[in-house]
């Protein structure tokens, strides 16, 4: 089978790798992407060393089988038709397909069927909060269906990706020394701290976030369920202090 990865050098990405390699995913032949700032990096899966090439809209993934994207949701629309047109499944890790009729919403512990339809060519992932919570609520609803969920979400900053751990990090550092903390990524200090918010409000007060639980949660269980949900960002240390 011929793999490509598109946004191989992001902290999603390499966590493809991981999994692929930890698994033993049938893979023949893999393929990395990347922008034109990881273009040209060299990774390593299964002892063999594999160079990111630059994404453009070309001929680049003609044999391929199966693409996992996780590049951003602008990326994953702008080279969806470049990805699929010649027979490849689109495996989507943004926000892009999540609520189009004709992409499947697929957790594979809950709904796993809906993936063979895809008439685009492409399945997407959920939100991982969205995710760890059907898991557990598929087999009750299985029993008695239900009505209303009432959650609430204490996000990682590994979910805003490679950078914010790298600025969180270096606030626990600041912050341990006695200095002021440096805040780029997120609007306030994550380190030791909660923000109660991700994501922009909506019209009807909650933010993107917390109607994507709503949104998903609903297309993945094919259910009239009422989802009340608080999401924050919370700080995650996946390193040691």
């Amino acid at each position: 089978m011929k793999v490509a990865i598109v946004g191989a050098s992001g902290a999603v990405g390499q966590e493809f790798l991981r999994v692929l390699a930890e698994r033993n995913f049938p893979v023949d032949d893999l393929v990395l992407f990347g922008s034109s700032r990881s273009a040209g990096r060299k990774y390593t899966f299964r002892g063999k060393e594999y160079e990111v090439k630059l994404l453009q809209h070309n001929d680049d993934f003609k044999g391929v089988d199966v693409a996992f994207t996780s590049a951003g949701a602008g990326i994953s629309k702008e080279f969806a038709a470049d990805i699929t047109k010649f027979g490849a499944v689109m495996i989507d890790n943004s926000s892009a397909f999540r609520m189009e009729n004709d992409v499947p919403l697929v957790v594979p512990e809950c709904n796993a069927a809906d993936a063979l339809t895809r008439p685009r060519g492409i399945i997407a992932n959920p939100n991982c909060t969205t995710i760890m919570m059907v898991v557990v609520l598929q087999p009750l609803e299985q029993i008695s269906h239900i009505k209303r969920i009432h959650i609430a979400s204490y996000q990682a900053a590994s979910g805003a990706g490679a950078e914010a751990m790298k600025e969180l990090e270096q606030q626990y550092r600041e912050v341990l020394d006695g200095k002021p903390a440096t805040v780029k990524k997120f609007p306030y200090q994550l380190a030791f701290n909660v923000i109660p918010q991700i994501d922009v409000f909506t019209d009807n007060g909650y933010t993107k976030e917390e109607m994507k639980m709503f949104n998903e949660t609903r297309k993945i269980m094919h259910s009239d369920v009422q989802v009340l949900c608080h999401v924050c960002a919370c700080l995650f240390a996946p390193f040691p202090l």
